[in-house]
This record gives structure tokens, sequence and C-alpha cells, in this order.
């Protein structure tokens, strides 16, 4: 069985069903599995520390060895509380996800210790992995947790519910600009986020503002360049160039510059595509990452901009990125064409 949707997965973390007695939670994003994987151990046995009632298992430990595996799971409590067997998958090799599959069926049908429960912490696996298939597919006992990376409500509910546990806060603008700045792992995205609380000043119940941020948050890493792009998307050459140079005095080289058109590119992309759905521009925007400080720049550019403008942009984007990286290309010259051309484009749409 499937867990996919959010509020599903909560519920299952928080008070997971009479007789599921084993879970898969997997997905690119460890810091994700690893969290949610503690929060299920937490609910499942009281003691998820006690190296009495409680075994934690490698690849290491299993390959080759199906017998340990299934040993553990048969295992009875020593101090009377639930037992717990982890079993935590770094690498993807077939003896070892067979193992783990048919220990996974196995205690899923009642074959072991009923009253055990097994957790499986496993990366991205593909649907060929036949632990992920079995976990799938089981009617009852096993439920599979694919993890994939935050959406940006996701992060912002992130955020959001942690400060508040130390009575701190964001106002709305500070919060997209604090996180459009945290990384997409959520292990690492927990840590900037105890950092934020320290440096608020846990329990102080300031809510911040984002002029507060500028000294937490420091320069942006390759403003200059950002700034050409949306230069460029603006119809502004002259201001574009001055970017795309600074940028290079800085150390920035040409394909970072193309680089920088092609994502300014993908969030114009993303936001036209959420307003053709039926969400608002600004409210798109948000949620294509857009700077709050650039935000009346960047909707300037989405109401002129379409979907169809930016499709005909797209190969002469990849085709500048392909020759940047040409073994003595003049990266720098091509930057500024592309840059040239994404400008007058702009301009001879109104911009």
């Amino acid at each position: 069985m499937i867990l996919a949707k959010r509020p599903d997965i909560e519920r299952f973390l928080a008070k997971p069903q009479a007789g599921v007695r084993a879970a898969l939670i997997y997905g690119r994003d460890m810091g994700v599995v690893r969290e949610r994987a503690e929060q299920l151990a937490r609910v499942v046995t009281d003691r998820p520390d006690d190296p009495f009632d409680v075994a934690v298992l490698t690849d290491r430990d299993i390959d080759g060895d199906a017998a340990r595996l299934e040993g553990e799971l048969s295992a009875q409590s020593m101090m009377g509380g639930r037992r717990l067997v982890r079993l935590r998958l770094g690498g993807e090799k077939a003896s070892v996800d067979k193992i783990a599959a048919e220990a996974m069926t196995g205690h899923a049908e009642g074959r072991f210790n009923t009253d055990a429960f097994f957790i499986v912490e496993a990366g991205a696996l593909g649907r060929e992995s036949t632990l992920r298939k079995q976990t799938e597919k089981a009617a009852a006992g096993a439920i599979a947790i694919p993890c994939y990376e935050d959406e940006p409500g996701d992060v912002a509910r992130l955020v959001r519910e942690a400060l508040a546990k130390d009575n701190v806060a964001l106002n709305a603008d500070a919060l997209a600009m604090f996180t459009a700045r945290l990384p997409k792992e959520r292990g690492v995205a927990r840590a900037e986020i105890e950092r934020l609380i320290l440096y608020l000043g846990p329990g102080s119940g300031v809510t911040a503002q984002p002029a507060d941020l500028e000294p937490f948050l420091g320069v942006e890493p390759e403003a200059s360049l950002a700034d050409a792009a949306s230069d460029a998307f603006g119809g502004r050459l002259a201001a574009a160039q001055s970017g795309l140079r600074r940028a290079a005095a800085e150390g920035e080289g040409g394909p970072a510059a193309v680089r920088a058109v092609g994502q300014h590119l993908a969030r114009l992309r993303r936001t036209l595509t959420l307003a053709k759905a039926g969400a608002g521009l600004q409210e798109a925007a948000k949620a294509s990452g857009v700077f709050w400080k650039n935000e009346r720049e960047f909707l300037r550019q989405a109401r002129t901009w379409s979907l169809e403008a930016l499709d005909e942009l797209q190969p002469q984007v990849l085709d500048a990125d392909r020759a940047c990286k040409q073994t003595g290309s003049p990266d720098q010259l091509i930057a500024e064409r592309l840059a040239l051309s994404v400008a007058g484009r702009a301009r001879r749409m109104g911009l």
C-alpha cells in the first residue's frame, strides 16, 4: 500500500493503523526520510534508543546474510516493550534489495514476531526495486511512503512551525525571503532554521521583517548574474551587460551567466503555467521562488512574456550553454550575445 499525500502520511506517522507492522520510507531527500523514520520510531515504541528493544542494521549487516535480518524480526523484546527493527539502506545493490524485500513481505504476512515493527529507510528507489514493488502491492501489513522534495508551501510551513515552537516568527515578506534561500535537503534546511532561531533569540516573541534578516543572510550568491538575467528579460540591455561584466569581475564566467538566464526563463515559465491553471499572478510568482524585492519587476515581465515566446527562446539558451562548454570558447561573449538577443526580444514586445 502506498501513502503519497502529505495529510495521509502525517496521520499514519502520528498513529499507524492497526495491523500495519512495516513501513518503507524512501526518496531522494534523505533528510525527509530520516525525519519521518524518527517520527514513526517514537510512535511505535516508547524507547526508540533502547539497544535491548531496538535493532539498527545497514546494508553491510545483511548483504549475503538474510538470516541476520529475519532473526532480528523474529526476536522477542527483552524488556517487555514493543520491538523495533530499523534497516538503513545506503546503496542500490540488487542482492540487498532482494533480502530486504523478502523480509518485508514475510513480516507483513506475519511470519516473524508480529509484535515487532519494521522500518526500512532508503534512497530514491527506482520502479525496478523489488523492495519498493513488494511493499507497494502489499494488501495489508506494510506501507510505502515516498518522500519527494519539499514544495515552496511545505518549506514555508516547516519554517513557521519550527519558529513558533521557540516563540519567534517572520512576516510574510521575510518568510518568502528566507525560504527562497533555504537548501532543498531537509536536514540542512533544519540546521539553517535552528541557526535562524538562535539569531532571532529563542522565546523573544519577535516577528522579523526582511531588513532584520539581511545581516543574517548576507549577500545573495551570484546576485550580479541574477540581476543581469532580470535586466535582459526586462529589455534593459545596457544594465544586463553591466551586470554580466560585474559578475565576470567577481569570478563568474559565461556558463554561470547562461545558467542564470535559463533559471530566470524557467521561473517565468513556471509562473505563467501556474497562472494559466488559475493561480493569481502574484501568488504564482511567489510559488516560483521570486525574491520579494524583485517581485514588482518580475510581475511586469510576466505580464508581457508568453509561454510561446519563452518556448521559442529556450533552444537559443540551450545552444549558448553548449557553446560555452566547448574548449576555448569565448564564453563571456556568448553570454553577452544571449543577453542581447533576450533584451532585444523583450523590447520588441514592449518592455
